[in-house]
């Protein structure tokens, strides 16, 4: 990824799933049209299929003022085949499905003889996408032709050039429909972005053909290949990159477009290895980055279209005064990227170029920083972007953030609306650079597998609501790149699923049964996400609604007779395995478990090397909390008492162990003991306490 702390200490995990094709067409039509008014009136409609995926499209319509000017509009139409749109640009479109009207924006209300007005939206489909037939403009069916009633207005006539839309930016390729085409992307993390000499230096191997085939035929349409260039510059005042490198770069460059995939390229570490010193340093910075771009525009200045540029990774600042001046700097940099780029001619002159907020972060600041940046450059092909790994205590695990809950909920849905409402609104798309969960840097396991899949269910359908296009960040820990399978089967399915379609989920997946104690029913709340609850399965049998279980609106009950039977002769750890299945989306899996408390054992060791023999006895561990005997917070962030998961402490299932690791001792007092209480998923907590003496460590249950 592209944090430092993940760049220092890249994790790479290959195991995985083999997904299928996803396939991608064309389709357009065009449908001629016209009226019957008393004034001068007549419209041509072409409205155009410009991309369609499983479950999604996005379609361009032109309108075409064939009879008197007119000062407003409104374009109406059926959809077929029941789509629904999700957003739209240089229109308002309501309602979402069924028979539509698309109104005017303020700058594009007037449309002259044969003036014309474009929009766009992106929607999605089920079963069918078949093109609309019949369209009215302000009440007047269009059919291409001027009322015969009426007389032909003097104006030059359909086959005229209307009014002029030329300017002396270069023309738009429609970077909406671009950006939609991409959807979903994947990152090529921790290969050309390494800052050590060569693609596999982080411990990646070097990219094949078979890998890019994989990427698309995991149903990508895009991928985003970062690149450090540091290391392969010569010294000022040109900069120049070693020729071997480039080349490399550019073949991998140049396999994935043979392959139909959208690209985007960038300058990545550099942001904190060298661009963050412009504060102090502006002119020797912005040289340097001017002869990286001059290179790098010169090298692709005749590739294809599908390759986009983006300015800088998660653009950044030391030593200066703060965001206003970083805001500043930022928009510097883009500016300079832009005027570049757009001066190498070739395809670069329209080529989509990728701006970023400062850090790429959603912070309403930086994000006004940017659009009003973008407002003053009077280009078409401008695409903004940011990145998003998630509410951050439920994204590391601290600060007793381990569930998905309404503020991680609440911390995505404005991420996303602050980009939405400051550029797709106004018809500039959004490109999410990067995404995922920072516990990855570490491991997946880092978030609990439900609230794990939780999370991703939302993060997918509120993208996708809002029209903006996703690339994952995999440094290697999710796309096994060898064997091209995947790390987490249910990961990538919920995220693939999320693409289309909602999927339902539930409190948690998992139910815990006392071993010891008397079995009784089991309830799980039903999050439906509007879908609808279809059954209850063990493997491919049905359980028995009534018998084995009730729903009573989003109440799910195991009975007493079903648990007994589920946890047999109850075995410590998961004696069976339930799919929730609904009207749409991935099924949610529930683990039935048998467990005790879990037994910790008084133990002694070093601060390096610390751990403390547990009896799990089924159970799993959520957090884990630290105090001094005065209840102050110790260990590291002591503004929470909840340590972070798999940085200060981590569970070892197989090795019956939980590990205390140097960081935690790093910031413990000596001679104060520490009291740990550990919250495992069953609702069980254990107390435990430690002591630090210089290096030693002693532990009693």
């Amino acid at each position: 990824m592209t944090r430092l702390h993940s760049t220092l200490a890249p994790l790479r995990r290959r195991v995985g799933l083999v997904a299928g094709a996803v396939a991608a067409f064309l389709a357009a039509a065009t449908f001629l049209m016209a009226v019957n008014a008393n004034a001068a009136a007549g419209c041509q409609v072409v409205y155009t299929n410009a991309s369609q995926w499983g479950g999604g499209f996005v379609a361009n319509v032109s309108v075409t003022n064939l009879g008197d000017p007119i000062n407003g509009w409104n374009l109406r139409w059926t959809f077929p085949s029941g789509q629904q749109v999700t957003n739209a640009w240089n229109a308002t479109i309501s309602p979402s499905s069924g028979t539509v009207t698309a109104t005017n924006m303020s700058y594009n209300a007037a449309i002259a003889t044969n003036g014309k007005a474009e929009f766009g939206f992106q929607g999605t489909w089920s079963g069918s996408n078949t093109i609309p037939t019949s369209f009215t403009l302000n009440g007047t069916t269009c059919t291409g032709t001027i009322n015969p009633s009426s007389p032909r207005p003097s104006s030059p006539g359909p086959s005229s050039p209307g009014p002029s839309t030329s300017s002396s930016q270069p023309p738009s390729q429609n970077p909406r429909a671009v950006v939609a085409a991409m959807q979903p992307g994947w990152n090529l993390g921790n290969t050309f972005d390494a800052t050590g000499q060569g693609e596999t230096s982080w411990g990646n191997p070097a990219v094949t053909t078979q890998l890019l085939d994989a990427v698309k035929a995991n149903g990508f349409k895009s991928i985003r290949i970062p690149g450090t260039w540091m290391q392969y510059q010569g010294a000022a005042p040109n900069y120049t990159i070693d020729a071997t490198h480039l080349a490399r770069y550019k073949q991998v460059v140049d396999q994935a477009l043979a392959r139909d995939l959208y690209v985007m390229i960038n300058v990545h570490h550099d942001s904190w290895q060298w661009i963050n010193q412009m504060p102090t340093n502006p002119t020797g910075v912005l040289q340097r980055f001017n002869a990286t771009w001059t290179q790098l525009a010169s090298t692709f200045r005749d590739s294809s279209q599908k390759l986009l540029f983006e300015s800088n990774n998660e653009p950044q600042f030391a030593n200066g005064s703060g965001d206003a001046q970083y805001i500043d700097l930022n928009n510097q940099l883009n500016a300079s990227f832009r005027n570049i780029v757009r001066a190498s001619g070739g395809n670069n002159a329209t080529r989509i170029l990728v701006l970023p907020t400062l850090n790429t972060d959603n912070a309403q600041a930086k994000v006004d920083g940017l659009a009003s940046a973008m407002s003053s450059y009077n280009d078409p092909n401008l695409v903004a972007t940011f990145h998003y790994y998630g509410y951050w205590p439920f994204s590391v695990n601290i600060a007793g953030g381990y569930r998905f809950d309404a503020t991680v909920q609440s911390d995505l849905t404005g991420a996303f609306d602050r980009l939405y409402n400051a550029f797709i609104a106004r018809g500039i798309p959004v490109i999410l650079g990067e995404y995922g969960l920072l516990g990855f840097d570490r491991s997946t396991g880092t978030i609990e597998q439900g609230e794990k899949l939780k999370y991703f269910e939302f993060f997918g359908y509120h993208a996708r609501t809002r029209g903006i296009t996703t690339m994952l960040w995999d440094n290697g820990q999710h796309l096994n790149r060898t064997a091209f399978t995947w790390s987490d089967n249910e990961l990538i399915n919920q995220i693939k699923s999320s693409w289309t379609t909602r999927s339902a989920n539930a409190s948690s997946d998992q139910v815990y049964v006392s071993r010891t104690n008397a079995i009784t029913a089991k309830t799980l709340t039903l999050n439906l996400n509007g879908l609808s609850f279809t059954g209850l399965y063990q493997g491919s049998t049905a359980l028995a609604q009534g018998t084995d279980y009730t729903v009573s609106g989003t109440t799910l009950t195991l009975t007493q007779s079903a648990v007994t039977r589920l946890v047999g002769s109850r075995a410590y750890g998961i004696n069976a395995t339930l799919q929730a299945r609904f009207s749409a989306g991935v099924p949610w899996r529930i683990d039935v478990i048998s467990f005790d408390p879990p037994v910790l054992t008084s133990s002694s060791g070093t601060t390096s090397a610390y751990t403390i023999p547990t009896q799990f006895r089924g159970d799993q561990l959520a957090t884990m909390e630290a105090k001094y005997s005065d209840g102050s917070f110790a260990g590291p962030q002591n503004w929470t008492s909840f340590k972070e998961f798999d940085y200060t402490f981590t569970p070892n299932y197989t090795a019956n162990t939980i590990t205390l690791k140097p960081e935690f001792f790093a910031e413990v007092n000596d001679a104060r003991p520490v009291t740990l209480t550990f919250h495992f998923w069953s609702g069980t907590q254990v107390t435990y306490t430690v002591t630090k003496s210089g290096s030693s460590v002693t532990g009693t249950a």
